[in-house]
């Protein structure tokens, strides 16, 4: 089996295990997924709120707020099917940005 195959089986089966990333932390108690707190929950947890923050926190918008599939309403809760093809979604762009940036890269090297 090659290395690039290997790597993508890798590849999947993370994205595979993503929906764990929403879904554990709320079978334990925990709370939300790390990291994915908006705003106003990283003022209520540390008492104030990062000017970065607050300035660009309205000027991203995900394209899956809250890992809901358009039409389904389905969000954080239930099986987790919109956190899945939310890390899919996002594994194929990055990968279609690094092919592409290789192949630009790689032209001006060879000229």
């Amino acid at each position: 089996m090659t290395t690039i195959k290997k790597l993508w089986i890798g590849i999947g089966i993370l994205a595979l295990l993503s929906p764990f990333g929403l879904l554990l932390p709320r079978l334990i108690g925990a709370g939300g997924a790390w990291g994915e707190w908006t705003p106003e929950e990283v003022r209520e947890m540390t008492g104030f709120m990062p000017e970065g923050m607050r300035r660009l926190s309205k000027a991203w918008s995900s394209p899956l707020a809250d890992y809901t599939i358009p039409g389904q309403g389905s969000g954080m809760g239930g099986d987790g099917l919109g956190y899945l093809i939310a890390a899919v979604l996002g594994i194929v762009i990055i990968a279609a940005v690094m092919f592409l940036l290789s192949k630009l890269l790689s032209r001006k090297k060879g000229t």
